[in-house]
């Protein structure tokens, strides 16, 4: 465990819950599910995500999550930053926090931005980046009008850029994508109507996972 956590919440629960919420009750991602099932995840909790300290500690966890990564393995892992302290009532709240928890991260990491994907937000090829490995976002609160999202915590998931590349290597991207689409309308009813393909528009409208304006614009900058 990175930090201090709230006294009535232990690790082992925060873990179980998530189990649960991605194993039990119709998650649409089938790559969640298989690395759930495979325990090929890294989950780590924080104490605030508007808290310098927290995200010192995310950094540094999340720089060691790459080194230890096979980036030329086809075994693929997801990283989990949890912020069980942290509440909000609706997604525009998640999304400020989240924006500028991405801003500080970016602040602390020192890292060269990873030169495979842009650094401009407004560009469809741009891709978070720390350690100078490019990561897609996703983030998840209760408040969170697409279910999918709705995860027990505040989260941060932090999916390395490269596992997406590795689906298209092999072929499988597209059959796992309608996949997971299918499920989420299944879910839902629709799908979530911010997704797009890398490459077609900026995946920053994505991360926080709400309907964003369509004259929107990320307020992220490197």
């Amino acid at each position: 465990m990175s930090a201090v956590i709230e006294a009535d919440i232990t690790l082992a629960e925060v873990k179980k819950s998530y189990e649960d919420f991605i194993l039990k009750e119709n998650h649409p991602c089938i790559m969640a599910k298989t690395l759930f099932k495979m325990e090929k995840y890294h989950l780590n909790v924080y104490r605030d995500i508007e808290e310098d300290d927290s995200l010192v500690q995310l950094v540094a966890d999340v720089k060691n999550y790459i080194r230890q990564y096979d980036f030329e393995g086809n075994v693929f892992e997801s990283f989990l930053a949890v912020f069980p302290n942290n509440h909000y009532s609706d997604e525009l709240g998640f999304e400020t926090a989240l924006w500028k928890a991405l801003q500080t991260i970016h602040d602390l990491d020192g890292s060269p931005w990873d030169p495979t994907v842009s650094d401009d937000p407004e560009n469809p090829q741009f891709s978070f980046s720390i350690g100078g490995k490019a990561f897609y976002i996703v983030g998840l609160h209760p408040a969170s009008s697409r279910m999918a999202r709705q995860a027990p915590f505040t989260t941060i998931v932090f999916n390395l850029h490269r596992q997406f590349e590795k689906l298209r290597d092999t072929g499988t991207y597209h059959a796992v994508r309608d996949t997971i689409r299918k499920n989420d309308k299944k879910l839902q009813g629709n799908i979530n109507p911010v997704l797009r393909d890398h490459g077609t528009d900026t995946e920053t409208k994505q991360y926080s996972g709400r309907q964003v304006e369509e004259n929107w614009k990320c307020p992220f900058h490197k």
